[in-house]
């Protein structure tokens, strides 16, 4: 049974699922959707279509679903989907899509959300992702699995994070981030891989020193970075991650390649 405190606000209409509570002061719009287990523990704020997965839980003066910061909104039924098991700290914004850029914002599973982070419209958030304190992305950017985003920094517009990069504190990331990566600086450079990260998803010593000796031969090694892109995928030795960060270039996207300090 799901438990709703009298001081709350929640639209009949809201879908409401087994075992969810709503605490003092929160508002829940019609078009909300919270799954099983859900907890809003006082003063959130559930606007707009929007979709929270089970088990997640939300600290006060979030404001999940509020409407796109972008100029083009005129009001359109926008969505934003929230994924099962994260966790959403004080003052937490994550704003829906807008139509310009697809009409959904989309958060995913097990993440961590820490006090003050935002996530703009349109926006594309992997799973595992961890944002510190006051760590933003700006519209249309998309995060890979298991990123770690530092507090205060933030992703420009448009930009790619891809899985498993680090983001320093304060890092100010005006270009794409390549898989596995450790960018930091304002504006952020990278500065090699993130080797907290692989270590953490169980890289041996062997498969990390595979991925320095690619890192070395992409962004240290002779002639051209075009050149060495040929010649680093010619040479991946069947390397997944290698691969990945080859296919995250080559798909290149609106904003340029970080890259390392020249």
């Amino acid at each position: 049974m799901s438990r709703i405190h009298p001081t709350a606000i929640v639209d009949p209409a809201a879908q409401i699922g087994a075992d969810v509570e709503i605490g003092p002061w929160c508002h829940v719009g019609p078009d909300a959707t919270l799954h099983a287990g859900v907890q809003l523990i006082s003063s959130v704020v559930v606007d707009g279509i929007t979709e929270i997965g089970a088990g997640s839980v939300v600290h006060p003066f979030a404001v999940l679903g509020g409407p796109p910061q972008h100029g083009g909104y005129k009001g359109e039924p926008t969505r934003l989907v929230i994924g099962e098991n994260n966790l959403i700290r004080e003052s937490v914004t994550l704003n829906r899509g807008s139509v310009q850029g697809g009409g959904v914002t989309t958060v995913g599973s097990n993440c961590m959300l820490m006090t003050g982070a935002h996530v703009a419209h349109d926006c594309v958030v992997g799973n595992n992702v961890t944002f510190a304190n006051n760590a933003t992305l700006g519209g249309h950017a998309t995060v890979g699995d298991r990123v770690f985003l530092g507090g205060l920094c933030a992703v420009h517009q448009f930009g790619r994070v891809g899985r498993g990069a680090m983001l320093g504190g304060l890092a100010v990331v005006t270009r794409d981030v390549i898989p596995y990566g450790s960018v930091w600086g304002n504006h952020a450079r990278l500065h090699g891989l993130n080797m907290v990260g692989l270590k953490r998803l169980g890289f041996d010593r062997a498969k990390i020193k595979q991925m320095l000796a690619f890192y070395r031969d992409l962004f240290e090694g002779d002639g051209t970075f075009a050149e060495r892109l040929d010649r680093a995928e010619a040479n991946t030795d069947g390397l997944a991650e290698a691969d990945e960060i080859v296919a995250f270039i080559r798909a290149g996207g609106s904003r340029p390649l970080c890259l390392p300090e020249a």
